[in-house]
This record gives C-alpha cells, sequence and structure tokens, in this order.
C-alpha cells in the first residue's frame, strides 16, 4: 500500500527530486548543485527516460524536451513546478 501522501499526479518537490537523482550520480542529495549539469555529473539519457517514464506512469505530464534542455536540478525543479496543480 503506497503511504505517500502526495496525489499520484503531482510532480516532485525538490527534496523528493535529490533523492531520486542521487543514487543515478553517485551522490548524496544535499550535494547536488542546483546549476551544474546533471549530464556532466553522471546522469545517462536512458536514466532520464527511465524518470520520465516513471513520472507519466504516475500521470506526470513531463516533457522529455523540456528536462533534456535545462539538465539541472533548477531547471528540472522549474519544469516540474510548472506542471502543479
Amino acid at each position: 500500500m503506497d503511504t505517500d501522501s502526495r496525489s499520484p499526479t503531482q510532480p516532485p518537490g525538490e527534496q523528493e527530486l535529490r533523492e531520486i537523482l542521487a543514487p543515478l550520480i553517485d551522490t548524496r542529495p544535499e550535494d547536488i548543485p542546483g546549476d551544474t549539469n546533471l549530464i556532466l555529473l553522471g546522469m545517462s539519457s536512458i536514466d532520464m527516460m527511465r524518470l520520465v517514464g516513471r513520472w507519466r506512469r504516475a500521470k506526470v505530464p513531463v516533457v522529455f524536451e523540456e528536462l533534456a534542455s535545462a539538465p539541472t536540478l533548477n531547471g528540472w525543479l522549474a519544469h516540474l513546478d510548472g506542471l502543479r496543480t
């Protein structure tokens, strides 16, 4: 049973996004710089596609091209925050 109080259609917030990204780039969530390119930190395009698929299955309407065009924590947060209802 999912005990997450967040609606399944809501995108992740900053802390949750940091926790999702940290293992993909082999760092601690608090050590992810907001303005550093996630690709340069070790994230692959496959990782990005998997995250988009995961979020779309959860009914979060993310746009891969938006994430790819601004591959930073801050860029992703801006896109995800724009999807909040």
